[in-house]
Order: C-alpha cells, then sequence, then structure tokens
C-alpha cells in the first residue's frame, strides 16, 4: 500500500510514503537542516547518496540544485520518482550501489544517510527492510565506502554532509575522509531515543560495548567535509 505521510512527519507536503522504503525520522531531518544551511547556487549539482523517499534530493531541488539520486532498492528509486512529479521538481534518480552510479562525475554537494546501525549479522543484509539500517557488526560497512570514495566525486571546494551514529564511532569517520584530502568536522551533535531497531538489540550492544547498562539514547552527528 503507498500513503502519503504527514508534512509535520516528514517537513515535506504530499510526501508519498511505500513499504520497504525508509521513513525520515531524526536522522533526515538533522541532515535537512544542514542542507539547509549550505549556500546552494542555482544550478549547483548535487548527489543524494541512499536517498529513500527522496526527501534530501527534493530539499535540494526546491533550491534551484541539479539533482542527482541514488539508491539500491528499486522501490526507493520509483517512491522518489514518484514523489520528485508530485512536488513538480526534476530529479534525476539512478538505481545502484552507493557512488558507483556516479562514477565520472563531479558534485559541488554531496549529501548521505548511510545504513549505520550496528547488527549482529557479519554482512549487511541484501534485501528487506533492514537494508535501509544495518550495516555490520561495527556499524561501518556501508559508511566507510562512502568515506573513502567521496572525494573523488567533489568539485574543489565541493562539500559532503554525512549523518550517523555516535555508535559506529566518530572518530573513524573524521581519520578515514582527512586521509582522502576532505577537511572533516562535526557540526551537528543530536541526542535521540533509541528506535525500535535499537531497543531490540540492546542486549547484544551492552554485550559488544557500545551502550552502557540502562542507555536508551544514541547521538547522532552531522560530518561535514570540505574539498580545499
Amino acid at each position: 500500500m503507498v500513503t502519503i505521510a504527514t508534512p509535520e512527519r516528514t517537513r515535506s507536503p504530499r510526501l508519498l510514503r511505500t513499504p520497504g522504503v525508509y521513513v525520515p525520522q531524526a536522522d533526515t531531518f538533522l541532515l535537512a537542516d544542514a542542507l539547509a544551511r549550505e549556500p546552494l547556487g542555482p544550478g549547483a549539482d548535487v548527489l543524494d547518496v541512499g536517498t529513500g523517499s527522496g526527501v534530501l534530493a527534493l530539499a535540494a531541488a526546491r533550491r534551484g540544485a541539479r539533482v542527482t539520486a541514488v539508491d539500491t532498492s528499486w522501490s526507493a528509486v520509483l517512491t522518489t520518482r514518484a514523489n520528485a512529479a508530485l512536488a513538480g521538481q526534476h530529479v534525476e534518480v539512478l538505481h545502484g550501489d552507493l557512488l558507483a552510479p556516479a562514477a565520472g562525475r563531479r558534485f559541488d554537494l554531496i549529501v548521505g544517510n548511510p545504513p549505520y546501525v550496528p547488527a549482529p549479522r557479519t554482512r549487511p543484509p541484501r534485501r528487506g527492510p533492514a537494508v535501509a539500517w544495518d550495516a555490520g557488526p561495527d556499524g561501518r560497512a556501508v559508511l566507510d565506502r562512502i568515506c573513502d570514495g567521496a572525494a573523488e566525486l567533489l568539485r574543489r571546494r565541493g562539500v559532503l554532509l554525512l549523518v550517523h551514529s555516535a555508535l559506529c564511532g566518530v572518530a573513524p569517520t573524521l581519520e578515514r575522509l582527512r586521509r582522502t584530502g576532505l577537511d572533516a568536522v562535526v557540526t551537528d551533535r543530536e541526542q535521540v531515543p533509541f528506535g525500535p531497531v535499537l531497543r531490540s538489540r540492546a542486549a547484544w550492544l551492552r554485550r559488544q560495548g557500545l551502550i552502557a547498562p540502562g542507555e536508551d539514547k544514541e547521538e547522532l552527528v552531522i560530518v561535514r567535509a570540505d574539498r580545499i
């Protein structure tokens, strides 16, 4: 069933939501706020990696950017295309694995809300709703690939904006980005209550030393990385 989410929940009017496609929530909104602060000029080239329902892609398109959105899920691709049509915005939506569909191109801004939740399974799932959040035992299976490859797609003075949980480590993100020549810093932090996924695996997270007994909130961070 396709539903239309409320503007209050998504900060975007008339947003189609389809089963299996990531529902915009706290991390999406935190990244949207960071995106809103970027001085995007008309015609700036923006890449939205793991677009989901297209909230961030549409936010950039409304500011006059030329937007390319990528997702490995066909459901997400079709949902974003539909949402762009409903919003009257042009967004190029590609199906593929992370940065690969944009290889050889250059962007002024890349935004990403990748899967980052630590999970007991060794490899991230290849299908099902958990594709949108499970990212291996350390939560970095997808995040590290973006960190390693983003610099090649950024123009000089281009910017990467990433959101993820502190549970998968902030220092490793900064270090990996800096190794590729980007100037990376944390610009935003926000404490949010555990959602259903983290609550369901709290015992496992405690055994891994990722949370303390009784801990029931995670810290979300925005990492901003410039190509100088």
